[in-house]
């Protein structure tokens, strides 16, 4: 009882009105509670895409790991945990890119594709991190860095070769590749929102008001999870199909 009684002593208090600590605890319980969803799921399908899904869950079990660490860090220093989160991300984003390349291998992908989004991602957050906590100065520079990779990623999935790619593959391969191509053209752009709330800029004036820590987990959760649910599905959908179709 009283290692129980001590270790309990070690919770910090949360205030009510502290929803920053409260984004963190629910956006950690979230992507746990994914990465068991989708870790217990691999035999609901064909073999060839469980390797799509266990990156799924490796994505939201880093990403869970690292929030219950930014978690106490918030509850104990009240300010940004930057340093892991940027961890958390240079895990996380490549491997959402690899999923890309997972889904479209019905499709004859090369793995050049999957190297050019990996590096592409690699570029977007290095220099996010550098404006972010390294050279906050010229954060507007390193955001246009940033920025700059992250549109040449929705290029090549929006247009490029791996739009190609997914029209050849056609049925439930091209339904989910656009679905998460929504996910990094709309659900990615909520981190360039949370980057301009932390840093300064001419863009201050605009965004200065929002919580990016707040903004962050948000877009963290939406687009870990919906990621992982988008390919659990079509891996369903194409294994229920090719049962039918023999």
């Amino acid at each position: 009882m009283e290692m129980f009684s001590s270790t309990m002593g070690l919770v910090s208090k949360m205030a009510s009105n502290d929803y920053v600590g409260f984004t963190f605890f629910v956006g950690c319980m979230a992507m746990m509670a994914a990465s068991v969803f989708f870790f217990f799921s691999m035999n609901s399908y064909d073999r060839k895409w469980r390797t799509s899904i266990l990156v799924s869950g490796l994505i939201t079990f880093i990403a869970a790991v690292h929030y219950w660490y930014m978690r106490d860090y918030w509850a104990v220093n009240a300010e940004s945990p930057t340093f892991f989160r940027y961890v958390d991300w240079i895990l996380t984003v490549p491997l959402m890119c690899v999923e890309f390349y997972l889904i479209l291998k019905v499709a004859g992908a090369k793995k050049t594709l999957m190297w050019r989004l990996i590096f592409l991602s690699v570029i977007m957050l290095v220099t996010g991190y550098i404006g972010e906590a390294v050279d906050r100065d010229n954060a507007w520079l390193w955001g246009l860095v940033s920025g700059i990779a992250y549109f040449v990623i929705v290029y090549d999935i929006w247009l490029g070769k791996a739009k190609k790619l997914a029209q050849e593959a056609g049925g439930a391969v091209l339904s989910a590749h656009k679905t998460l191509c929504w996910f990094v053209l709309v659900g990615w752009a909520i981190y360039p929102l949370g980057y301009m709330a932390g840093t300064p800029g001419w863009y201050e004036g605009i965004f200065g008001g929002l919580s990016l820590d707040v903004v962050y987990n948000i877009g963290d959760a939406i687009n870990k999870i919906g990621f992982g649910l988008v390919v659990y599905n079509l891996a369903v959908s194409a294994s229920s199909h090719n049962s039918q179709a023999a």
